[in-house]
This record gives C-alpha cells, sequence and structure tokens, in this order.
C-alpha cells in the first residue's frame, strides 16, 4: 500500500516536503526552474533590482531588464511593480499588453507549456494567473480585470476579444479523487476534464466562476456571480448557481 503522504502527481506540497531537496533547491524549482546558477543570478538580480521600483523610472527598468529573464516579449509591454514571476522563462508575452501592479505569472511546471500572452492584452491589478503543470494562453485583446484567478492543472484558453470582470475565478483542474480514507485528499490522484476553454468575443461578469471541462462558445455571457460548470454553444446568456442558459443573443 502507497504512503498516505505520497502524492500522486508532482506537486508544491511534494516539492515543499521533501526532506532530501535542500532549501535552495526547492526555491530554484518553485520559482525559476531551472538548476544553472547564470539563470538562478540574473532572475535573483532582476527582481531584487526593478520589481519594486515605482513610476515611470520603475516601468521604463522593467521594460529593458524583464525580457531578460522572461521567454519572449514583444514591442512595448509595459509592466507593473511588485510582479510575482515563477518560471520566467515558460512565459511569452505579445506586444504592447499591460500588466498592472501585483500581478502573479506563474508558469511553473516540468513538462507544460507554461504562460502564453498575445498582443494588446490587459491583466489588472492583484491577478493571478498560475499553472500547476498546466497551461494559459490569452489570446489578442483579451482584458482580464483585477483581482481574478486562473489556475490551470491542464490547460486555460481565452479568445480574442474576451473580456473577464473583477474576482472572476478559472480552475482547469483541482479536483480530487476521494475514494479512499486512510489518504488525505490533497494526495489522491486527481481527476482532470479537458480544461477551460472560452471562445471569442465573450464577457464574464463580476464573480464567475468557471469550472473544468467547461467550453464558453463565441460570444457568450456569463452573469454576474454564475457557476459555470456545463458547456454552453455560441452566443449563450448564462446566468445562476449553477449557470443555465437563459436566452441566446440571436433571439
Amino acid at each position: 500500500m502507497e504512503s498516505p503522504h505520497t502524492p500522486q502527481k508532482a506537486s508544491v506540497q511534494k516539492t515543499l516536503i521533501d526532506r532530501k531537496t535542500s532549501a535552495s533547491q526547492k526555491y530554484r524549482e518553485l520559482f525559476i526552474g531551472k538548476k544553472r546558477f547564470w539563470a538562478f543570478f540574473k532572475y535573483e538580480t532582476v527582481i531584487i533590482l526593478f520589481s519594486r521600483v515605482p513610476g515611470a523610472v520603475g516601468l521604463f527598468l522593467r521594460k529593458i531588464f524583464y525580457p531578460l529573464i522572461l521567454g519572449n516579449v514583444g514591442k512595448g509591454v509595459v509592466f507593473g511593480c511588485n510582479l510575482t514571476i515563477r518560471h520566467p522563462h515558460k512565459v511569452s508575452i505579445g506586444n504592447n499588453t499591460f500588466i498592472d501592479d501585483y500581478v502573479v505569472l506563474d508558469a511553473k511546471g516540468e513538462n507544460n507549456d507554461g504562460i502564453k500572452i498575445g498582443n494588446n492584452v490587459i491583466i489588472g491589478r492583484s491577478t493571478i494567473l498560475s499553472c500547476k503543470e498546466g497551461s494559459i494562453h490569452l489570446d489578442d485583446y483579451v482584458n482580464i480585470s483585477a483581482n481574478c484567478s486562473l489556475l490551470s492543472e491542464t490547460e486555460i484558453s481565452i479568445g480574442r476579444y474576451s473580456f473577464l470582470a473583477g474576482h472572476c475565478y478559472l480552475v482547469a483542474g483541482g479536483n480530487h479523487s476521494f475514494d479512499r480514507i486512510d489518504v488525505p485528499i490533497m494526495f489522491q490522484k486527481s481527476v482532470m476534464k479537458g480544461g477551460i476553454k472560452i471562445e471569442d468575443d465573450c464577457w464574464l461578469g463580476a464573480g464567475v466562476i468557471v469550472l473544468d471541462g467547461v467550453k464558453l462558445g463565441r460570444g457568450s455571457i456569463a452573469g454576474a456571480g454564475s457557476v459555470v460548470s456545463k458547456s454552453f454553444p455560441p452566443y449563450s446568456i448564462a446566468l445562476g448557481n449553477p449557470a443555465v442558459r437563459i436566452k441566446k443573443r440571436l433571439d
């Protein structure tokens, strides 16, 4: 019988409870994702020197130095202050994108694609994009308001011109089997339902929750406070907990 403290997949918990791994190794695995000293040195230098610099000077310095640690960065990208960046080499950002203060760009994972952000995207203050062996893809002109959370163990994809109001929560994965009582739930097998796909030109109202396995068709709207637990065809207007289609925009 497996140990009750043996995680079923790669996880933050596994890294943190592994007593054979030094504190320095854990830090590099969680934050940097590369073992080479040069990657560690660049990351530490850029974050320490430039992440908290306020005002126009800070914006200018981050525009110059953040591309040194990130995967690909286009022209005209604006980086707010106090960003949290993990596995930066797996973060790709297109042209003219704006990332506000206190945003989290967490692309960690051993075999995932990480975070890919298109052109002319806006990511609001204190929003979290977090991968756990998953990927997050924001297409061109996506607009994500403040205090949203996108958490991916598989894939989250948001299409062009879609926008999320404040405090939306999207979780792709995150479900666990709970068949056994001798193993903590967090260490039982994860249950995947295929990720989340928000197609082009969708609107999620304030506080909308979208669960794993959902595909929201092109041009659809989810009303404020809705819990979207199933897929909807294009141009749907969905509302409630659980969300139901109350109207079609073409009617």
